[in-house]
Parts: structure tokens; C-alpha cells; sequence
């Protein structure tokens, strides 16, 4: 498995017809981002069974209540139990100010570290990279300073073939220069393992973009370009698109052209407004776009894996 994607909240505004703000936990690797953290995402985590502990990272795409209430509860909740690894908070400009405020007239004193990171408005950047991957930050348009977050795997190295390993008793150090693409040559310069005869194509890199609140912005459609999965907000359906316009917010339609013009593989669509108690309306409009379109419902897995 690469990625695995939980949905965890998928409403709007407020909590309505059983569905709870905003709220991903994606899973790269075993890396575990939480991607902004609504009201109630401390009890949605319990709910689904995951451990509080192997959270890392927090992602927040901006100051609006929905996306970011539940933040502060969290970590007091993680403070409790004792956690004393870091914690990286990737967020807007503001946050850092915000938790800093709140920790101080509770006198609470974490026993962990919150490593603050601001991601800078209006400009894509890489905010975090490791040696297997980077997450990119995508500029939305939003009544407020707000960012989508694209997650991306490094190109992966060369494989062995089976059973080449053991039949020529390759070395640790020629298995390191053979998946790099490297060819092996003894001592005199001849060619002792070429690569080609010895080595497959890497397994294929992954991609999960995570479209915030926002107008759709076509010219954002490089950045997400042929990503494996795309979320992407659709508040609305078409026929409140002045709605939509007028609050900074997407309908369903504009998300599955967005989704077609940037030749994602699958698009998940969310953030659905109380006045929808069933979000299918919402499903079947983007799907006479964009056929390959989901709903982002609570308890709902994603997996991009290699088939």
C-alpha cells in the first residue's frame, strides 16, 4: 500500500445530518497526516480506531471555525496522554498565535513540542520534504488567507530482479548502485552487472491533492495535474453557483471540470452544505462531468496502491 486516505468529517459550516466539519487523516507509508482538524475530530479518530500517537502532522488550511476547532482539544487531549514525541503544525499565518493563546491563559504547559510552520498566502510551495516525498502547498481563494496541500512521492528506485541477488551474490553496496540505475564494473572497468539485465522499472510514485476552500482557480490545474486523488470542495450544486461565488466557494460542476482539466485519475468531492441532507445531488451533477467522482463519506477509505 502507498497511501490510504480516511475520511473523517465532510460538512460545511456545522454539524448536520450526522455529518461532522472537515477532517482527512492520510496515511503515506505509515506516515500519518491529519488534514485540518473541525469540532469533533478528536472523537471521529476514536470512533475509527486510530491511536492518537502515530499523528505527526497536522495540516490546516485555514482560520475559518470548521476547519480548525477541534485543533486545541486535540492536543490537550495528546497532552494527556502522555505524548511526548513532536509535533509539526503546518498552518497559516496566525495559528502558531492562536494555540500560543489558548495554551497560555489555560496554563497549560505541553509535555511535547509543537514545531510551528506557516505556510506563506498566495504562492505553491514546498512546506515539508522527506527522503520519500514532499507536500507541496496549493494557493486557494478563500474570504481568508487559505491553502490546499498536494502530497507527493519522490520517484521511487530501480527493483532487482528475483532471485538475482541471491544467484550472483550481490553486495550490499552493488544493490545500492544497481537500484539507483547504475551499472557495476570490477576492478579493471568492465562491465560486471549492467543495470538493464538486472533491475525493473521503480514502482510507480503517488499523488493525493487536497483542494480547500475556495472559488475554482483553473490556473491552479498544473500544480494538481494527473494526481492519483483529488479532493476538492463542492459546497453547492450549480444552481446555487452565485452562492458559491459569493461566499468563496465551489459547486459540484465547477469541481468536476476543475478535475477534468487537470487530468486527475479520481475526484472526491466535500465540505456539502446543511441544506443538503443527501449529498447525491451533489454526486450525480459532478458525474456528468467527471465520471469518476466519490462522495468524501465519513468512514470512507481511499487507497492508491500498487496493483
Amino acid at each position: 500500500m502507498s497511501f490510504k486516505l480516511l475520511i473523517l468529517g465532510s460538512n460545511s459550516a456545522a454539524f448536520a445530518h450526522r455529518r461532522h466539519h472537515t477532517s482527512q487523516l492520510l496515511n503515506i507509508r505509515d506516515h500519518h497526516f491529519l488534514i485540518d482538524c473541525g469540532e469533533g475530530t478528536q472523537l471521529l479518530l476514536k470512533k475509527y480506531q486510530i491511536r492518537l500517537s502515530r499523528i505527526d502532522h497536522i495540516l490546516i488550511s485555514h482560520l475559518h471555525g470548521d476547519h480548525y476547532f477541534g485543533l486545541i482539544g486535540l492536543l490537550s487531549t495528546m497532552h494527556l496522554f502522555g505524548r511526548t514525541k513532536d509535533m509539526l503544525l503546518i498552518g497559516p499565518p496566525g495559528l502558531k498565535e492562536i494555540i500560543s493563546t489558548q495554551l497560555r491563559y489555560s496554563e497549560t504547559s505541553l509535555k511535547f513540542k509543537i514545531n510551528f510552520k506557516e505556510f506563506t498566502p498566495d504562492i505553491s510551495e514546498i512546506i515539508y520534504d522527506h527522503s520519500k516525498y514532499r507536500v507541496i502547498t496549493i494557493p486557494m481563494d478563500h474570504q481568508v488567507p487559505c491553502s490546499g496541500y498536494l502530497f507527493r512521492e519522490k520517484p521511487k528506485k530501480r527493483r532487482i530482479k528475483k532471485g538475482m541477488v541471491e544467484k550472483l551474490k550481490i553486495s550490499k553496496p552493488e544493490i545500492i548502485a544497481l537500484k539507483e540505475g547504475k551499472d557495476i564494473s570490477d576492478n579493471h572497468g568492465n562491465i560486471k552487472y549492467e543495470n538493464k539485465k538486472l533491475t525493473e522499472n521503480p514502482n510507480p510514485s503517488f499523488s493525493y491533492a487536497y483542494c480547500a476552500d475556495s472559488k475554482v482557480k483553473p490556473e491552479l490545474a498544473e500544480i494538481v495535474k494527473g494526481v492519483d486523488l483529488m479532493y476538492h470542495e463542492a459546497t453547492f450544486t450549480n444552481d446555487m453557483k452565485n452562492r458559491a461565488t459569493s461566499t468563496y466557494h465551489s459547486t459540484a460542476m465547477q469541481a468536476a471540470e476543475f478535475a477534468k482539466l487537470s487530468k486527475v485519475k479520481k475526484l472526491i468531492l466535500g465540505h456539502f452544505s446543511v441544506r443538503y441532507k443527501e449529498p447525491d445531488p451533489i454526486l450525480e451533477e459532478a458525474q456528468t462531468i467527471f465520471d469518476n467522482s466519490a462522495l468524501a463519506i465519513e468512514g470512507t477509505n481511499f487507497i492508491i496502491d500498487e496493483k
